[in-house]
């Protein structure tokens, strides 16, 4: 059964909180949820019955863009990947986990810094041709609802979920209210390096700049290294040990952030820490405990790390989305 938890502090100061939906008579037609995560150069779509189980996906690739306004490549993905999901039937709603900036009530992705063509997408309008509600929220803040709902974070109040890989982003739960302030991010864009770091937005210094894939390509070009992490983590040399080692401390720069200003207690990783193996993970539970330590009040600091081969968190969140809508 889902719980009642609330959205603080998103686009409008009087959405309503999220609720219990009734679970429906016996003998009544099962409902579904749909489910939508717009990623830079990818779209998946899901359909999902009450508690969760997939019955249907879909997936599509797009060319992110150079210019905004260059959407057609992205309306053509989201048919591809939405249209198997939800073209027999329109589901209670279909919940949008969206990488980047967005308008929640708009149902707008303002800003996607690596896809040009998301810039000002209007997704909502787009998917409107199912027959469903359509509601749109950042991915790091449903995947934290996702954590909660389906995954490790449930039956807490306090906890972090993060995406890591091509994308990175933090979703807080703090006293089982999300986090989620009008204009605030995904903290992908927090200062945590030096001035030397340009990032895609334009700033200097982001921690996306360090903890990303794209940082790890770039760290170990012509040195003859992989270029993956789970390729490193399987690597007898120690320079590969090395970059594992360092990678792990990137990202646990900006999760110190996180324990500092909230002690959340609980980090759920999803994506590519996976593939790092149980150094890795280990690597930032000892940073986090480290910069925790100095306070007997605070719940030491756990990590787990998502094993799931196809990880539907961010999807899970979308269907949470529909539920909490109604």
């Amino acid at each position: 059964m889902f719980e009642v938890h609330k959205v603080c502090g998103m686009s409008s100061p009087h959405r309503a909180a999220l609720r219990l939906v009734p679970d429906p008579a016996p003998g009544a037609t099962p409902r579904t949820l749909g489910a939508v995560e717009v990623l830079p150069g990818l779209v998946r779509a899901a359909l999902m019955d009450m508690s969760g189980a997939v019955l249907r996906r879909g997936e599509a690739e797009f060319a992110p863009g150079d210019a905004a306004g260059d959407s057609a490549a992205v309306d053509a993905a989201l048919r591809a990947a939405a249209a198997p999901c939800f073209v027999d039937g329109a589901p209670l709603g279909i919940g949008v986990a969206a990488a980047g900036l967005v308008d929640a009530d708009a149902g707008l992705i303002i800003e996607v810094n690596d896809a040009p063509a998301l810039r000002g997408y209007p997704v909502r309008e787009r998917l409107a041709r199912f027959g469903a509600p359509v509601h749109v929220e950042h991915r790091a803040r449903l995947q934290v609802l996702g954590d909660r709902w389906f995954g490790p974070g449930r039956g807490r109040s306090d906890f972090a979920s993060v995406s890591t890989g091509e994308v990175l982003g933090v979703g807080i739960l703090l006293g089982g209210e999300v986090l989620a302030p009008p204009g605030g991010r995904s903290g992908a864009h927090m200062t945590v390096a030096g001035p030397d770091r340009v990032c895609t937005c334009g700033a200097r210094g982001c921690w996306k700049t360090v903890a990303t894939t794209r940082w790890l390509r770039e760290r170990v070009a012509g040195t003859g290294l992989p270029a993956t992490l789970a390729g490193l983590a399987a690597s007898t040399d120690p320079d590969a040990a090395a970059v594992v080692d360092e990678y792990a401390g990137n990202l646990a720069l900006g999760l110190l952030n996180i324990q500092q200003l909230f002690a959340p207690g609980l980090f759920v990783l999803h994506g590519e820490a996976r593939d790092g193996g149980e150094g890795f993970r280990e690597r930032v539970v000892q940073r986090l405990r480290a910069a925790s330590s100095w306070s007997p009040a605070a719940e030491p600091p756990a990590v787990v790390v998502s094993s799931t081969v196809v990880d539907d968190i961010a999807l899970l969140g979308g269907a949470g989305l529909v539920l909490s809508a109604r």
